[in-house]
């Protein structure tokens, strides 16, 4: 055989190698996903075993099983640790090849798993992680989210109350990065529209006594006292306010993060007038409704789905919809992130809109209050709607972002 022809030959049986690899990678119909949440603590009501419920709907509706694919789905309990959360996702991806990590309560820990992801070249679809870092100086090729940030909790109950009057504040912040974060960005938003900030206190996660705290917030005599906390937090802050008659004092509480579980649990009597900003309420329209009366069926403790518990069921459509796209899996997690910026998202909770360069996704927020006792029709009859945030204006400009993947 000549050289020439033993050129020609290689190169054939090159392009022929192509040829074959490519439908084996576009039949790879194999998906494991992984949520990693809070089981047992003070945000399992408002994520834990309703994430997983969540996902699996939006599972069931891709219809994609039916359709040949094998899709798993694995769950973990973070603690509300970083470590454990790394640990844990470190396993699923190097051992059990999980492909997209959901949920994840506790900026901290998103924070973590968003570094891990981008080292894995893994997925990190979070829904319920609240510091607007994630899509800032923190962000990467591989992470998303979808539900609310502290952008979009700042500058809607935030901005809000100091125009309504309430131009002073004191903060009662939970001493990790969501805490801080959120009293970062309600800071920057009060100061903003003319309003001042007279002092903060910083609590431990989960605590169960909030005397001091709410003594030094009374004490300011701030007009409102902001609590950048979230979940068993939030609400046993709110009742020990109550207990300490400070909004009978004149202060207004503003709950900088609330969802219709803490205000389930709250009651109306102890949650009425509470001023707050979500990007998903059950009651909001139709299809949120119906999807809501599916979930609450489902779930093991048959409540109304929470603002983050939606998000996973929104994430995980958008995703499956975007391997279905690809025509397979290509377990390439910044690969198919890209592919998920370049579709439009489209479901029956949040609606249509797009993925930014910095992994957020652009959906409207609501300023909603909680009703009086006398008001409500009946069970989860919780909200009134004060006011729609336009997606654009509920996300953080990217012309002001600090995400690296944002071109400037």
């Amino acid at each position: 055989m000549t050289t020439i022809n033993a050129r020609r030959l290689a190169a054939l049986l090159t392009v022929a190698g192509i040829a074959f690899a490519a439908p084996a990678y576009a039949q790879d119909k194999n998906v494991k996903i992984g949520v990693l949440t809070d089981m047992s603590s003070l945000y399992a009501d408002i994520n834990g075993p309703g994430a997983v419920t969540a996902v699996n709907m939006a599972i069931e509706d891709s219809g994609l099983r039916a359709k040949g694919w094998k899709i798993d789905v694995v769950s973990g309990d973070h603690q509300n640790k970083p470590d454990v959360g790394v640990n844990i996702a470190r396993q699923w991806i190097d051992t059990e090849k999980v492909d997209v990590v959901a949920d994840t309560p506790n900026s901290g820990v998103a924070l973590a798993i968003s570094n891990l992801v981008k080292e894995k070249n893994a997925i990190l679809l979070n829904q319920a992680a609240a510091s607007a870092d994630l899509t800032g100086k923190a962000c990467n090729a591989n992470t998303i989210s979808t539900t609310y940030d502290t952008y979009m909790l700042a500058n809607g109950t935030g901005k809000a109350l100091t125009k309504a009057g309430g131009d002073s504040w004191f903060f009662v912040s939970a001493d990790y990065a969501f805490g801080a974060a959120m009293q970062r960005d309600a800071a920057t938003v009060v100061e903003a529209n003319g309003g001042k900030v007279l002092g903060n206190v910083k609590h431990p996660l989960n605590t169960s006594d909030f005397s001091s705290f709410l003594l030094q917030a009374q004490s300011s005599k701030a007009k409102v006292i902001g609590f950048a906390n979230a979940g068993g937090d939030t609400t046993n802050a709110i009742k020990q306010a109550a207990e300490f008659g400070i909004v009978a004092g004149g202060q207004k509480l503003a709950a900088l993060l609330l969802f219709v579980n803490d205000v389930h649990s709250l009651g109306l009597k102890t949650a009425q007038g509470l001023t707050f900003t979500e990007s998903f309420y059950w009651d909001l329209n139709d299809k949120t409704r119906a999807w809501s009366a599916r979930f609450q069926e489902k779930a093991a403790n048959h409540a109304k789905p929470s603002m983050t518990q939606a998000g996973n069921y929104a994430a995980i459509s958008h995703y499956l919809k975007t391997l279905e796209a690809l025509g397979g899996n290509p377990h390439d997690g910044a690969k198919v992130v890209a592919k998920m910026k370049e579709l439009p998202t489209d479901d029956p909770l949040f609606g249509n809109g797009p993925i930014r360069a910095d992994g957020r996704r652009l959906i409207p927020a609501y300023l909603f209050e909680v009703k009086k006792p006398e008001e409500s029709k009946g069970p989860w009859d919780y909200y009134k709607l004060l006011a729609t945030i336009s997606a654009e204006d509920a996300a953080k400009p990217l012309e002001a972002s600090e995400c690296p993947l944002v071109k400037k």
